[in-house]
């Protein structure tokens, strides 16, 4: 069985050292081959996103050039229609094949999990890393719980290549592409907060201005 890989979805506008942090410690924690930094294109569940698609893809390159640990994939750009994960999983799966695959969700998100499309097949594809941020726990409605119970990872890692979930509580950089978009509009530079080349890169393209 290939090693494992971790999928890290996001509007990613921008790409902050935040998401980078949580990608890498997901990383070493169940020992990955790499991580899959998936860009999505038309997310459902929220607005438009400010950079364009083209804009926000150059971000993630530069973000992450240097480290081959992180892969840039822009498959949801390339297909039509809303960005719903269950159809990027199962497009991964295919290629994949046999390749255990982690989608990494923070706790805010995995909470409101049953109102994604087609939740329940998720975990066909794919295990789920749940991210708990500290002062955040699990809560999740009563169609969920016996799913939850259900799918716990009760060991510390899995030979399955999908199925299982997984909580963990790993360090989470306080940084907020929200927060980082307000500063520029202020005039100010994100310094530390998103790579120097992404940096250079929203001053060069004149974003979030």
């Amino acid at each position: 069985m290939a090693k494992a890989v971790g999928i890290l979805g996001g509007t990613f506008d921008p790409v902050h050292n935040g998401h980078l942090r949580l990608g890498l410690e997901v990383l070493k924690e169940f020992d990955l081959d790499h991580v899959r930094l998936i860009l999505s294109a038309r997310p459902p569940h929220r607005g438009k996103p400010y950079a364009s698609e083209e804009q926000r893809l150059k971000m993630l390159y530069a973000a992450v050039r240097n480290n081959c640990k992180f892969v840039v994939d822009d498959r949801e750009l390339k297909r039509e229609g809303l960005s719903y994960s269950v159809d990027t999983l199962k497009s991964l799966r295919q290629e994949l094949s046999d390749t255990p695959l982690y989608l990494i969700l923070g706790s805010d998100a995995f909470n409101h999990l049953s109102t994604w499309y087609q939740w329940q097949q998720l975990l066909k594809f794919s295990h789920i890393i749940v991210m708990q941020r500290p002062g955040q726990p699990i809560a999740l409605g009563e169609d969920m719980k016996m799913w939850y119970q259900e799918h716990l990872g009760r060991a510390e890692h899995s030979a399955l290549s999908a199925g299982k979930i997984w909580p963990v509580k790993l360090t989470q950089l306080n940084i907020s592409a929200t927060v980082i978009r307000a500063d520029i509009i202020k005039g100010l530079r994100p310094t530390f907060l998103t790579p120097e080349p992404v940096v250079k890169l929203i001053e060069k393209l004149s974003l979030y201005q």
